[in-house]
């Protein structure tokens, strides 16, 4: 998985490409950690990402939480209708924010 993060003022993007698996969610974990406390607004560009495993899916619920408690917002942007059926039958578009 490729991991690429743009700064601009207080909102992060990540775009990522490739599998998000039990292989590539502990660099994203480790990256989505290091998130600077004035970072407000994380979006996260999945357009080119074509698996995720269930702990792509922890990693993604872990920064949901992190940036809730610090009352920031967490988007998830431009993900394929393949990984969207992992989300829905994992209910997690009843708790993520998809643009």
């Amino acid at each position: 998985m490729n991991i690429s993060k743009e700064l601009r003022g207080a909102e992060l993007t990540v775009s990522l490409a490739g599998r998000l698996d039990t292989t590539s969610a502990p660099a994203l974990e480790h990256d989505l950690k290091a998130i600077d406390a004035a970072v407000t607004s994380l979006i996260l560009d999945f357009a080119a990402v074509d698996y995720v495993s269930s702990a792509g899916l922890r990693v993604i619920l872990a920064a949901q939480k992190q940036m809730g408690s610090r009352h920031g917002a967490m988007v998830l942007r431009g993900v394929p209708d393949a990984v969207m059926e992992v989300f829905e039958m994992t209910g997690f578009t009843d708790i993520l924010t998809f643009v």
